[in-house]
């Protein structure tokens, strides 16, 4: 593990006992936070991404606004649902992003999660899928994107514009060189891995596997790793894809600590999600030597160059910094990780 960050369900709403957590109060939240975890070395903090629902659903402001106060960390999303987007929108989106924060942006995208609404992507205007859970829009708006943020020619120049005229094909605007590395794409399936390791993007593992044999949830993902770079390696794509999993770690260092987490480690599960029999990861709440130790015998936590610590945001800014804050301290060194203390180039 080389680096560590957080990803933020981003949740808002009633609190209970009267108390409200308002849209406007969890962006401004997630932006206090993440400078604060800039200032201990963080590596990254990314955002889950769903519609009609009380969480994130455009990202991309808030991200420039996070890259605008912050100098180090990598700012991003896991997962942004591609059925929903505009490649070439989201294509200038990225790049700005990615611009404004000296090449911080480390966007992930997939088909997306299950939803609050049926087929919502149908609403904002992407209808004609074949694929009930429209993964064949998905794919094909992924493909645009990479298209678009390669600087690829995609619209006919007009030789009579007063802006400029001129022939032959146009790329989308603002270009942002390199862009392409730092693209990830989530996967909860083996086989949608090895595919993101033959396109040549990242990996984002998920926070569940839509595979159940019997084999433990760690193993099951870093069999998923390992067939991702051999796939990357068999393409021919140079040098060494990045690889991140999630994991709900609660390191136990005070009273409070205790009173939250102390009976929230688990075992996996095995579970009916979207329709299909999946794996979902444990919980890790311990003190840090446990901690330590188990997650030393997590195989894809070792595996994987990039953690996502999976926060409880509705907590607040000071509880959740807090919890990172010992995670750095007590646990993420013994794991191999050190402090972030430059600023992140391309």
């Amino acid at each position: 593990m080389r680096s560590f960050g957080t990803l933020s369900f981003g949740h808002y709403g009633p609190l209970g006992g009267g108390r409200q957590l308002t849209a406007g109060d969890s962006m401004l939240q997630a932006i206090d936070l993440a400078q604060g975890m800039d200032d201990l070395g963080v590596n990254g903090v990314s955002f889950r991404v769903h519609h009609f629902a009380r969480q994130q659903a455009a990202p991309m402001p808030l991200l420039a606004a996070i890259a605008a106060r912050t100098s180090r960390i990598e700012v991003g999303t896991g997962v942004i649902d591609m059925r929903y987007e505009n490649p070439l929108m989201l294509a200038e989106e990225a790049a700005s992003v990615d611009l404004i924060s000296g090449n911080r942006l480390a966007l992930g995208v997939s088909r997306g999660s299950p939803e609050t609404v049926v087929r919502g992507y149908e609403a904002f205007g992407y209808t004609g899928s074949q694929d009930p859970r429209g993964g064949d829009i998905a794919r094909e708006h992924f493909d645009l994107f990479l298209r678009a943020i390669d600087g690829e020619g995609l619209a006919e120049r007009d030789p009579m514009s007063p802006f400029g005229g001129g022939t032959g094909l146009q790329r989308i605007e603002p270009h942002s060189p390199g862009l392409r590395k730092r693209i990830w794409w989530g996967a909860g399936t083996t086989a949608t891995a090895e595919w993101a390791g033959r396109v040549g993007v990242n990996l984002m593992s998920s926070t569940l596997l839509t595979e159940a044999d019997g084999t433990p949830f760690d193993l099951l993902q870093a069999q998923q790793l390992d067939a991702f770079r051999a796939a990357w390696r068999e393409a021919g794509h140079e040098g060494e894809p990045r690889t991140s999993v999630s994991r709900s770690i609660f390191p136990i260092v005070t009273a409070e600590d205790e009173m939250y987490f102390g009976g929230s480690a688990g075992s996996d599960q095995i579970g009916v999600i979207d329709g299909m029999r999946s794996t979902f990861g444990k919980t890790y709440a311990a003190t840090p030597d446990v901690l330590v130790e188990q997650l030393q015998n997590d195989a894809a936590v070792m595996s994987a160059d990039t953690l996502m610590l999976t926060i409880p945001s509705q907590m607040g800014v000071e509880f959740n910094l807090r919890l990172v804050e010992n995670f750095a301290r007590h646990v993420a060194p013994a794991l191999g990780w050190v402090p972030t203390t430059t600023s992140v180039t391309a």
